[in-house]
């Protein structure tokens, strides 16, 4: 098929190689404009335009698409069918109705679960067990189109939004070119999706990152896990941001216990004196980790990074950083 693809960040890489290899002819690459990065304000291309260029496909980067003078760029390429992933701009209905097989979407959830810019992340968030990828056909609304093909995979208990992006990058790569001959020729009876079970997730911000430690310890958790590498689960220590890298969720009878079998001078009742429902407090600090008291149940935190340093286990940190039973986290 003749191909005009539309994508921007890594997460769309990999389905542009993959149409790339499976022999289709991609005749122009679409993708958001060059942007200054860091303090040289020295100008970044997309991962999708790298691949571009390394295959000589033409590559066009308007700031908006939907403007006359770019849908009629478009038109020029005449091409059977648009495939986007992660490109950054909402397409028109003009632009939509263009290619004469439509325009279609890989989107990183199981729609119409998490319609949205970061679905990915959002799902470890709220302590989903699996996810997926679909891929969709291009309407007016926000990932509101027709379900074509799906994809499901389990979300692991350590899981991050990192591992799950590349695990489900790799999935939408391998599920559009599976999916492309079976529009080309008819197999497909397109799906519509059910309002009704439709959810919505926004964009990531460093926002989302602060840790309520009212909150109960399996939430903390799984915010650390959806937010890691970016934008990242932070707290404060001493008045210093403290991001929280990898951690784990005790319940009442798990810290009982781990107080139990304890003997090196940790005294769970004097911690939980010096604590009593103050969340945010580190009730116990053992050689590889340290363990919050959380609104319900505790953390245990095994890798952080305080502010001006390195990432790294927490077994590093407490050789350079004496943490105490009482210190408080977020103040």
């Amino acid at each position: 098929m003749k191909i005009i693809f539309m994508g921007t960040p890594d997460f769309a890489r990999a389905a542009l190689e993959k149409i790339i290899e499976a022999g289709h002819e991609v005749v122009l690459v679409v993708t958001q404009p060059d942007k200054p990065k860091g303090r040289s304000g020295e100008l970044q291309i997309s991962d999708v335009k790298e691949c571009a260029l390394e295959h000589n496909i033409p590559v066009f980067q308007p700031v908006r698409i939907k403007l006359p003078e770019n849908v009629a760029e478009l038109r020029k390429y005449d091409a059977d069918i648009y495939v986007v992933a992660a490109f950054g701009q909402i397409l028109s209905q003009e632009i939509l109705d263009i290619p004469r097989f439509g325009c279609v979407n890989i989107h990183a959830s199981l729609l119409p679960e998490y319609r949205g810019a970061a679905p990915i992340q959002q799902s470890i968030i709220d302590g989903k067990k699996e996810t997926g990828v679909t891929i969709m056909q291009m309407a007016a609304g926000m990932d509101t189109g027709d379900i074509l093909t799906q994809r499901t995979i389990p979300i692991a208990d350590d899981e991050t939004g990192g591992g799950l992006f590349d695990k489900l990058s790799a999935l939408g790569a391998e599920l559009i070119v599976e999916t492309l001959p079976k529009i080309e020729r008819g197999e497909i009876t397109p799906i519509p999706q059910d309002e009704d079970k439709a959810t919505k997730c926004g964009k990531l911000s460093k926002d989302m990152g602060r840790i309520n430690w009212g909150d109960n310890a399996e939430d903390i958790r799984n915010l650390v896990r959806g937010l890691n590498p970016w934008p990242s689960a932070y707290t404060s220590l001493n008045k210093k941001s403290f991001k929280i890298w990898r951690a784990k969720a005790l319940m009442e009878l798990e810290f009982r216990q781990m107080a139990k079998e304890l003997n090196d001078g940790f005294d769970s009742l004097r911690a939980e004196a010096i604590t009593n429902g103050n969340a945010g407090a580190v009730v116990a600090v053992l050689k590889d980790s340290f363990v919050v008291l959380t609104g319900d149940g505790y953390l245990q935190i095994f890798e952080v990074q305080l502010e001006g340093k390195k990432r790294m286990p927490v077994k590093d940190f407490l050789m350079g950083y004496k943490l105490l039973v009482g210190a408080k986290l977020g103040e």
